[in-house]
């Protein structure tokens, strides 16, 4: 493997306890999958955001891992003390993306999301749609659902809701989806304009 594309399981934050443990973010939807899995590799962020050959990655075998306060505790193999653990501080845990858990039928990984067009096709009687931007990133802490974070044309950023009863269909390897949008709801999630900002700001004073 001279070219592999990472997927991100977690990112090691800091050691915890005296034996190599190292206290790490979950980054996963499926952190029970830990429990399977042994071989994992460590890899610097930077090095995740494109393809890198496993030469770039340091491969380590977990020894023991274990939940805490909404994060997950990783024990490798090799890794037995505060020192050890101090060097992996930063790194993410990362698998190649084939060895990724299986999903269920209609299901994706949202890091799949990220760089697909968004086509609209409410309203069009062609059925070809219009284009609406890219998913630059996916909101998964806005308390209302996965929110697709979609940069338009003109820079600006807009929120679409994730949902099946807008979805008509995804297309992974063309790297596209189409959804039929309510009317007005990117109206409704789009930034304020300058006069909008300048309205809401008099109105706070007044």
């Amino acid at each position: 493997m001279t070219d592999v594309k990472w997927v991100v399981l977690a990112h090691l934050i800091r050691p915890q306890g005296r034996n190599g443990e190292l206290l790490a973010e979950i980054l996963t939807d499926f952190p029970e999958r830990f429990a399977e899995r042994r071989r994992l590799f460590l890899v610097r962020p930077e090095g995740v955001s494109g393809s890198a050959g496993v030469e770039s990655s340091r491969e380590v075998t977990l020894e023991d891992h274990w939940l805490h306060k909404g994060r997950v505790v990783l024990k490798f193999v090799t890794v037995d003390s505060i020192n050890d653990a101090e060097a992996l501080r930063g790194l993410d845990v990362v698998i190649p993306r084939e060895e990724r858990a299986p999903l269920e039928e209609g299901a994706v990984y949202i890091a799949d999301l990220i760089g697909c067009r968004v086509v609209d096709l409410h309203g069009v009687a062609t059925g070809q749609g219009r284009e609406i931007g890219e998913i630059v990133d996916v909101d998964r802490e806005s308390g209302a659902g996965d929110l697709l974070v979609v940069k338009t044309s003109r820079g600006q950023e807009v929120l679409i809701p994730f949902v099946k009863a807008y979805l008509k269909h995804i297309d992974l390897a063309e790297k596209f989806l189409e959804m039929d949008l309510p009317a007005g709801l990117l109206e409704l999630n789009a930034p304020l304009t300058a006069e909008e900002k300048a309205a809401a700001k008099t109105s706070s004073q007044s």
